[in-house]
């Protein structure tokens, strides 16, 4: 993939030299999450096969809500809003998990257990957790791949520039809007306590 086509790849062009190489290492990694995906055999007997498995997991913790609390730390009054089941994209592949959104935050919990290498040297498993602050981030931007539009994730821009990639939603359209929707009354809750 040259430099051109990667930036037609994104919504929006590349104004600097520090975005322009982020965005080159992020289309190295959405290509490679294409690879992962389809090396997974990501097709609707596996996503059947994903929702089940997971389902009866959410059932035996007692529902989506106990996950939550059980693996984040909630504040008094925080609500969940909603949980998705998508894919993490990460330079290591695509991690399958739960994407939860509430009035506070947004957390990713992986379905699976990780190799993780200890400090002693020693591999321990443990879930893949990501929590971002609704506060912290700095936009969502609803993005798709050029040559198979179908194929839509969702870019998750941080104050500090970090991005995080979400893809592989049963229900992209409702995670979207739920996203945004929180993202905006984070923003206008912020700025009525500046005032």
């Amino acid at each position: 993939m040259n430099i051109l086509s990667q930036q037609q790849f994104y919504r929006n062009p590349l104004t600097t030299l520090e975005k322009g190489f982020s965005r080159s290492i992020n289309a190295i990694e959405w290509k490679h999450t294409q690879v992962g995906l389809k090396g997974l055999g990501f097709n609707l007997s596996t996503a059947v096969k994903r929702k089940l498995s997971l389902g009866a997991t959410i059932l035996q913790n007692g529902g989506l809500e106990k996950v939550f609390k059980r693996n984040f730390q909630v504040r008094l009054g925080e609500m969940l809003v909603t949980a998705s089941q998508c894919y993490l994209s990460t330079t290591a592949g695509p991690i399958a998990g739960l994407l939860f959104i509430s009035s506070e935050k947004i957390a990713f919990l992986s379905e699976r257990c990780i190799k993780l290498c200890s400090q002693n040297g020693q591999f321990v498993r443990a879930q893949y957790k990501v929590t971002i602050p609704l506060a912290k981030i700095s936009e969502a931007i609803e993005n798709k791949n050029i040559t198979i539009p179908k194929e839509k994730y969702i870019e998750i821009v941080t104050v500090d520039n970090f991005d995080f990639w979400f893809l592989g939603f049963s229900n992209y359209r409702r995670t979207y809007k739920n996203l945004q929707r929180e993202i905006s009354e984070s923003k206008i809750s912020e700025n009525c306590n500046v005032m």
